[in-house]
């Protein structure tokens, strides 16, 4: 099967989702980014390490049975670990085009969309996350890069909004806190991460220049009832005709 048809077929059955919708903003203001090349790079090379030591462990495997090791002290006969070893052989060739695509699909299916007033992130495959977030709660933006992606040209901008929980926890359960919060995001794999934080400052500076809040908080302004205003504009004018009485027996009074 060609590797278009194997892509439709696994998007197909992941039920992977089209391109996501603009978030809330002017349409003329949206900005769509992609994670960069080298970021499919990176995972590639990630990918080729973890399946060369796979094949290791399986050549190794073929090598101990080929040189009739004794499996006396073992509690599986040689013609089961020679089915085990078959069996292993077998699914690491059926996996290798599966996760090939994987990999690819994961960096092609990553949206990173900014309009004036907010961002929307989505990514995943086997679970696809989606984060949306209003400029008028972004409290952190920090650029991150390793020395492996370094070499490679990219490095990931983190978006943090108000109630971004605590980072005075280690480092492993941080990244899983991270990737599961929905107040931290990733723009991950991009080669213009400053540029990215650059556009989303700007705006972030022109929202608060205006004096906006929150753009999804709308102010709701209710119109006054047409009977309360006639009331008003009477009572005025019983109030004008009063003053007008009072003045008129003040002058009385001053004449006599």
């Amino acid at each position: 099967m060609a590797e278009g048809g194997l892509t439709r077929l696994i998007t197909r059955f992941l039920k992977v989702p089209p391109e996501p919708e603009p978030p809330l903003g002017s349409p003329g203001s949206v900005r769509v980014f992609n994670a960069a090349p080298g970021y499919f790079h990176y995972r590639l090379a990630v990918w080729i390490f973890g399946q060369v030591g796979t094949l290791i462990g399986l050549v190794v495997g073929l090598a101990f049975l080929a040189g009739g090791i004794e499996f006396a002290a073992i509690p599986i006969g040689r013609e089961v670990a020679m089915l085990l070893e078959a069996v292993g052989i077998g699914l690491f060739l059926v996996q290798l085009p599966l996760s090939f695509l994987m990999v690819r699909l994961d960096y092609r299916y990553r949206w990173y969309m900014i309009t004036d007033t907010s961002l929307r992130i989505r990514e995943g495959l086997l679970s696809v996350r989606e984060r949306t977030m209003t400029f008028a709660n972004i409290q952190n933006l920090s650029l991150k890069q390793g020395p492996i992606q370094r070499l490679f040209g990219i490095s990931d901008l983190q978006v943090r909004t108000a109630g971004g929980g605590s980072e005075s926890v280690g480092e492993s359960k941080k990244e899983l806190a991270e990737a599961m919060n929905m107040h931290i995001g990733y723009f991950r794999g991009v080669d213009n991460a400053e540029e990215i934080r650059d556009l989303i400052l700007g705006r972030m500076r022109g929202l608060r220049d205006t004096g906006l809040g929150d753009p999804d908080d709308s102010l709701a302004v209710s119109p006054v009832p047409a009977s309360t205003a006639e009331g008003t504009d009477a009572a005025v004018a019983a109030a004008q005709e009063l003053l007008a009485e009072v003045r008129r027996f003040g002058l009385v009074l001053g004449s006599r």
